[in-house]
């Protein structure tokens, strides 16, 4: 009989080529955030290492220290969990279905409250920290300009103020360093 035994259990072993490809994943997603502009970058809640090295990859021009640089990155994020990273440039690019849906769910409010003035006291009735009187001269504002054909600076408004108050659902955790700034 042989001294090695096959249970079917999994040890957790994971073989080198795996390593490797899980490696290469990683250093694929340091290369997209890469793309990024310095000022996203630093929104995102990142570990200081990780954010200085993607920043020092844009100072530099030579082929060879971009690769190496590259590579370190790549390594970097091994320490991160990449699942908040993949969402948020799953957002940037506009390709979450949760982000897609939420955009449509505040177009069908604005639509709601153009159509409708009796929508106006059911939005303020479901989001009470909005103000009233903005919400309605936003909607007189945006139904003029439609009416006068002007470009359309109150809609867009009216847009942003919904929302405001219309939560993101299953905003990723990369995002919060923004957030705690704007609570110091």
């Amino acid at each position: 009989m042989s001294d090695y035994q096959n249970d079917g259990q999994d040890d957790g072993f994971v073989s080198k080529s795996q390593r490797k490809r899980d490696m290469d994943a990683l250093q694929d997603l340091g290369s997209e955030l890469v793309e990024l502009s310095k000022d996203t970058l630093k929104k995102m809640a990142l570990p200081e290492d990780l954010l200085s090295a993607l920043l020092e990859h844009k100072r530099l021009t030579a082929h060879g220290a971009i690769r190496r640089q590259l590579q370190y990155i790549g390594k970097l994020m091994r320490n991160v969990d990449p699942e908040p990273i993949q969402q948020y440039l799953q957002i940037l690019k506009g390709e979450s279905s949760e982000h897609i849906s939420w955009q449509k769910l505040l177009e069908r409010w604005r639509d709601k409250l153009m159509a409708d003035d009796a929508n106006q006291p059911l939005f303020l009735q479901s989001f009470p920290e909005t103000d009233p009187k903005q919400l309605h001269s936003l909607v007189r504002q945006s139904r003029k300009e439609k009416q006068d054909n002007k470009p359309p600076k109150s809609y867009r408004q009216l847009y942003q103020l919904i929302k405001e108050q219309i939560p993101e659902p299953g905003k990723p955790r990369i995002w919060q360093k923004d957030e705690e700034k704007d609570d110091e």
